[in-house]
């Protein structure tokens, strides 16, 4: 057995005593207390979702669906706080192996200014991810109007949002530019109709026939499941140049409203036709000029618009 009051024996005891224990110690506690992290963002990240869920907009959620928001969250949240564990560790360890973090802590301090700087926009677009996920603004799937666009979100992660609209373009919007996100698909949407009807027509004629487009159209089997409120006539609208202005409006769940608004649009169309309700449209008046016909019966072109014929613009030579 080796004397350990011996040199090199006493250097490495002396060395494992003050800085190889600490530094164990420090890679213990670190484990420890990145797991204590995961935990406590774990617990936060639950009861702002379970309230949300209750409250909030994330009632309609599926259990699937909010499992998915937790876990992305969880990574987000545990993933920050450890690094910041991870690196306080790493400056303590330096510190007990004797090494001078002072220059360390000077050029870490330049690179975050410099990162800082460069960074915040990247910064920007992981947080308004990360609240966009939180608030459950919208969702994979979904048809939003964000940036500008409008179109079916086809991947959605912390830091941009896919969007491809009805052209099939697909477009790629960072999150923070995403100052309002509408969602258009979101459990339930209007069928918002305005029709025009010639001055003259029966008002109240008008009301009952698309009153009875709505009711049938509600009762159909392959419709009722879609329809939540039968489209019927509000108000009207306006009186305007053209005739008067009648608002129509009905509920359908969202992902319907395209379909169910054509469909019922289609049997409205059709409805007015069939009970002869004028649908008044700009009158445009088109002049045509045969030249033969105008040569057939001993006219010119310039006789006919009342101008001056070739004759009249000669010269008088005398």
């Amino acid at each position: 057995m080796p004397d350990f009051s011996d040199s090199p024996w006493s250097d490495i005891s002396a060395f494992a005593g003050e800085s190889l224990v600490p530094v164990v110690l420090i890679v213990i506690v670190t484990i420890v207390a990145m797991r204590l992290a995961s935990l406590f963002v774990h617990g936060i990240v639950k009861a702002l979702l379970d309230r949300e869920a209750t409250e909030g907009t994330a009632q309609e959620l599926s259990a699937v669906e909010l499992k998915k928001r937790m876990d992305t969250l969880d990574g987000l949240g545990a993933h920050v706080v450890q690094f910041f564990i991870v690196v306080i560790a790493a400056l303590m360890i330096l510190g007990q192996l004797g090494l001078d973090i002072g220059p360390a802590l000077a050029g870490f301090g330049v690179i975050g200014i410099a990162v800082g700087f460069g960074a915040q926009t990247l910064v920007r677009d992981y947080l308004n991810g990360a609240l966009i996920l939180l608030e459950n603004q919208f969702s994979k799937g979904d048809v939003v109007r964000v940036a500008g666009i409008d179109g079916t979100v086809e991947d959605f992660n912390l830091r941009r949002t896919t969007v491809r609209d009805l052209d099939g373009v697909v477009h790629t919007v960072p999150n923070g530019e995403i100052k309002v996100a509408s969602n258009l698909t979101r459990v339930w949407a209007r069928i918002n109709q305005d029709v025009t009807v010639a001055y003259g027509t029966d008002i109240d004629k008008v009301i009952e026939i698309v009153d009875d487009v709505g009711r049938e159209f509600s009762s159909d089997p392959v419709w009722k499941r879609r329809v939540l409120e039968t489209p019927r006539v509000e108000r009207i609208e306006a009186i305007g140049e053209y005739g008067v202005t009648i608002k129509i409006l009905g509920s359908v769940r969202a992902p319907e409203q395209w379909a169910a608004g054509g469909e019922f649009r289609k049997r409205l169309l059709a409805a007015l036709e069939a009970n002869g309700i004028e649908i008044p449209r700009p009158q445009r008046v088109i002049l045509s000029r045969d030249p033969s016909a105008l040569a057939a019966a001993g006219l010119s072109a310039a006789e006919v618009e009342g101008g001056p014929a070739g004759d009249d613009l000669a010269l008088d030579s005398d």
